[in-house]
């Protein structure tokens, strides 16, 4: 079977064989929030947020630049407040919240992953999604407050965390799209999700055969009644070994 996939190579560079990342980040944003039913500035102006994400979707591809802020990614909320209670600085916690709000985004959206769970772990607590919307909305808010309350005004930055807060479940659908359309990062199922799967189809093959199948014998059965000739009792006779065949429960006997 051919693999009709086509790899794009990107980089940071202009020349033709590299498509600088930015903007191939950016394009795909734009289609992605298009195609998920969420256009920019439908609900309000929201172009800078699409340059704020598509720069963080650029970090994530550079560990230089995403390690700068790595000191203030914490993964509970209890170790959160701890650390941004220990600091009086309102940069700081800016930068706490902001860079956990990030990570939600990225983590629910892009990898479906918000607990930053290995592969085929055992989950401790099953915590919904919903959950981690909510906690991004009031991470991104409380970043806009701190960013407000560093620089003693309102900035293009406070106002961008302020449209993400508002908008964080709109971006994690725009997110999921272009995750799986663009980015080709999509769940691998494991042996037992197939069998089930796989299960499920076949029940729904036999269901339809048996619904068909019920139809024809129905037929079958009216028309012998009517006229009683050989030929239509061997057609209704194979038509209930067809329907046992399915569904072994089926019982018929002609008079």
């Amino acid at each position: 079977m051919c693999d009709s996939t086509i790899y794009k190579t990107i980089g940071s560079s202009c020349s033709e064989t590299t498509e600088p990342i930015h903007f191939f980040m950016m394009n795909c944003l734009l289609y992605s929030r298009m195609e998920s039913g969420y256009p920019s500035n439908v609900e309000y102006f929201d172009e800078d947020v699409n340059v704020y994400i598509a720069n963080l979707l650029t970090s994530y591809t550079d560990p230089q630049q995403y390690g700068m802020y790595s000191k203030y990614l914490v993964p509970y909320d209890t170790n959160l407040f701890e650390s941004i209670r220990l600091t009086d600085n309102p940069r700081v916690k800016y930068l706490y919240y902001k860079t956990n709000a990030d990570f939600l985004l990225m983590a629910t959206g892009i990898f479906h992953n918000p607990r930053g769970r290995r592969p085929n772990s055992t989950p401790h607590l099953n915590v919904p999604r919903r959950a981690y919307i909510g906690r991004g909305q009031a991470y991104y808010n409380l970043a806009q407050s701190y960013a407000t309350e560093t620089h003693r005004r309102s900035t293009a930055i406070s106002e961008i965390l302020g449209k993400l807060s508002r908008g964080f479940e709109k971006y994690v659908v725009v997110l999921s799209q272009m995750r799986g359309e663009y980015l080709n990062l999509y769940k691998r199922f494991t042996g037992g999700e197939l069998y089930h799967l796989e299960n499920s189809i076949t029940a729904l093959e036999e269901k339809g055969k048996l619904s068909e199948l019920h139809d024809r014998f129905l037929d079958a059965y009216a028309a012998y009644r009517k006229f009683r000739t050989q030929k239509q009792k061997k057609l209704l006779e194979r038509l209930a070994a067809d329907i046992r065949r399915v569904d072994p429960n089926f019982n018929f006997s002609i008079e």
